[in-house]
């Protein structure tokens, strides 16, 4: 904050100003009178109003408030002033007025209290154990490739065991055959004897 808005500062001016402007009129009422000193307290007094008028000339301008908008009607002399909040004015305020003043200003302001929570919640998390965790999830994906690869040469083999299998049913059936025409063969140099 600019030293020139702090709440010393503001007293200093006010009390340099009112001191100045007295000795400015002592000074005056002295020299009407023809007083002692009243020569002295005149330049003394005006010098001190001209160095105020000189800072004060260099100090930016106080904000500005616009009562008016909250009390309608300040700006008329002769007008009854009574706050927003009272009489007549209320009765003409409804929701859609109030909605229409204050815009998305309320889903904003919604906006930024889920923004606040997440950020909150971001904060609450602890990261101590990270990069543990991530030792162990790479050592997970390690190993799951290798069971993986392994399945992989396993289906390889099961492939091959089920060929064999075939073939070996394959054969069996041929054999069956044979041995099925041997038996005929058997069965009618028996019955022939």
């Amino acid at each position: 904050m600019a030293f020139y808005k702090s709440s010393w500062f503001k007293y200093l001016k006010n009390l340099i100003i009112g001191v100045g402007a007295a000795i400015v009129m002592l000074g005056a009422l002295f020299k009407i009178q023809s007083w002692e000193g009243g020569g002295l307290m005149l330049t003394i007094g005006l010098c001190t109003e001209a160095f105020l008028f000189t800072l004060l000339g260099l100090l930016p301008p106080e904000k500005d408030y616009y009562w008016e908008k909250l009390y309608p009607g300040l700006e008329k002399y002769d007008s009854t002033i009574a706050p927003i909040t009272e009489g007549e004015a209320v009765a003409a305020i409804n929701g859609e007025v109030v909605e229409q003043q204050l815009g998305g200003m309320l889903n904003e302001l919604q906006s930024m209290s889920k923004s606040l929570g997440s950020l909150k919640a971001l904060q609450e998390v602890d990261f101590a154990g990270t990069s543990e965790q991530v030792a162990a999830m790479s050592n997970f994906y390690t190993r799951m490739n290798e069971a993986m690869g392994n399945l992989s040469d396993s289906l390889e083999d099961t492939v091959a065991y089920k060929d064999q299998l075939a073939a070996l049913n394959k054969n069996l059936g041929s054999l069956n055959n044979v041995y099925g025409n041997v038996l005929t063969a058997m069965s009618n140099i028996g019955g022939n004897n």
